[in-house]
């Protein structure tokens, strides 16, 4: 059971200090409570008062690391009522039976950034087939290209064999059943490396990780059901429900989703089950395959479903060069906002006018929204231009249409400028910009 904060204020030193940043020790003891705050913030606080709570106030799912990338750590059934926290990873399946070098080729091809944001597979699936020694070369060629690997083997002696080929890597070593438990836990151990737990329906896959746990073993990674649909999210919803509604840590930890054999062969459901299952709730969603046609909408969704709903997303203020402009082109101005920028970026690069693409700091938020907030004014716009656009040759200067009220004082500030209203809708930029030039 969590701890509330008056449990929490009762162990605290009581100095009311303000050294952690907050008024009072109830403060900062609710502020704990609520995971806004790390109990290690107080300095005050005894090792072993940290140690007792750190625990009670853990998440209930436990955060995996895997490389450099994170999974678990979740503290809520849906985003809106705080934030979600790890990302789900996409994996293309490769085996020692596929062409290996031209799975790993192509899914290097899907690399781009979206928002400030690097879109690409993050992990290699390397799945037995039967062939030990294709197997381990498999593994190694994955582990060379950069990404995470997940060893799905079950026999040990196989397990070994690749977890020793690439062990500076450190892969998940995915296939930990209740024949094979106490072997896959020993090299688990021995390699330092995140397990993956398999078992046939909930309840044995509950009994087998309280059993692993029972060895010490707490770096887990639970498989869903990979022979039925239904199954599969019925599991997925379950085990995040049971460790966060319930607050049952055997069932506290992310899980795997392979819907490369949920949907073997048919690219279309396996886009549409990953898009299920980035929501509800697969930490690692395999796939057979990462087309850009398959990346563009779920890499989209992922972006939208874990970033924080109580912040805007944004792109970075500064000029963005479109159709080949430079500083004899024209220029316009808008927010950072992120639906903003690609609604006219996009109207913009339809227009095939050379045009610089001046984003100011607005708060992420919308060109009425951040005019009515003060966000975007005159000065803004000013100081964007004179930090953003000191060396423009061509100073024309394209106002969005719906704070045409602020081009007089913009003027002023911007003696040496023509500026110039626009639209007041990006789908009308086209027109305008053909016309204007």
């Amino acid at each position: 059971m969590a701890l509330k904060g008056i449990d929490i204020f009762k162990m605290s030193p009581k100095k009311n200090c303000k050294e952690c940043g907050v008024p009072t020790c109830m403060a900062f003891s609710m502020k704990v409570a609520q995971g806004a705050m790390k109990i290690e913030q107080c300095p005050y606080m005894g090792a072993d008062v940290i140690a007792k709570l750190s625990e009670a106030t853990a998440p209930p799912m436990k955060t995996i690391q895997v490389g450099d990338l994170k999974l678990g750590g979740e503290t809520v059934l849906y985003r809106h009522e705080k934030t979600f926290v790890s990302k789900t990873l996409y994996a293309v399946c490769v085996s020692d039976a596929s062409d290996v070098d031209a799975v790993l080729a192509d899914a290097q091809k899907v690399d781009y950034e979206r928002i400030g944001e690097r879109e690409y597979v993050e992990m290699i699936f390397v799945t037995y087939a039967g062939n030990k020694d294709a197997y381990v070369e498999a593994a190694k060629k994955a582990a060379a290209i950069g990404r995470e690997v997940i060893l799905d083997v079950e026999d040990a002696d196989v397990a070994e064999a690749a977890l020793a080929a690439i062990a500076d890597k450190k892969p998940v070593l995915n296939g930990a059943t209740e024949a094979n438990v106490d072997a896959f836990n020993a090299l688990a151990t021995k390699y330092g490396v995140v397990m993956g737990v398999k078992a046939e329906g909930l309840d044995a896959l509950y009994d087998l990780t309280a059993k692993i746990e029972g060895m010490g073993n707490k770096n887990l990674i639970l498989n869903v059901c990979d022979t039925s649909i239904k199954e599969a999210f019925a599991e997925a919803v379950q085990i995040r429900r049971a460790s966060l509604k319930n607050t049952d840590r055997t069932f506290g930890y992310p899980t795997i989703v392979n819907v490369a054999k949920l949907a073997a062969g048919d690219q279309a459901m396996q886009t549409a089950l990953a898009s299920l299952f980035t929501m509800k709730y697969g930490s690692v969603v395999v796939m057979e395959t990462m087309t850009y046609a398959q990346a563009l909408p779920l890499y989209g969704l992922r972006q939208n479903i874990f970033t924080d709903p109580q912040k805007p997303m944004k792109v970075e203020p500064k000029v963005y060069p479109i159709n080949g402009s430079d500083e004899n082109s024209i220029c316009c101005v808008t927010v950072d906002f992120a639906l903003t920028y690609f609604v006219v970026s996009g109207e913009l690069e339809r227009s095939g006018v050379p045009i610089n693409m001046l984003i100011t700091d607005a708060g992420g938020y919308s060109v009425l929204t951040a005019w009515a907030a003060g966000k975007l004014s005159a000065s803004t716009i000013a100081k964007s231009v004179n930090e953003c656009l000191a060396d423009q040759k061509n100073k024309t200067l394209i106002l969005p249409g719906k704070v045409a009220v602020l081009k007089g004082e913009i003027q002023e500030k911007l003696p040496d400028w023509n500026i110039v209203i626009g639209p007041r809708e990006a789908v009308e930029l086209v027109q305008f910009l053909k016309e204007y030039k």
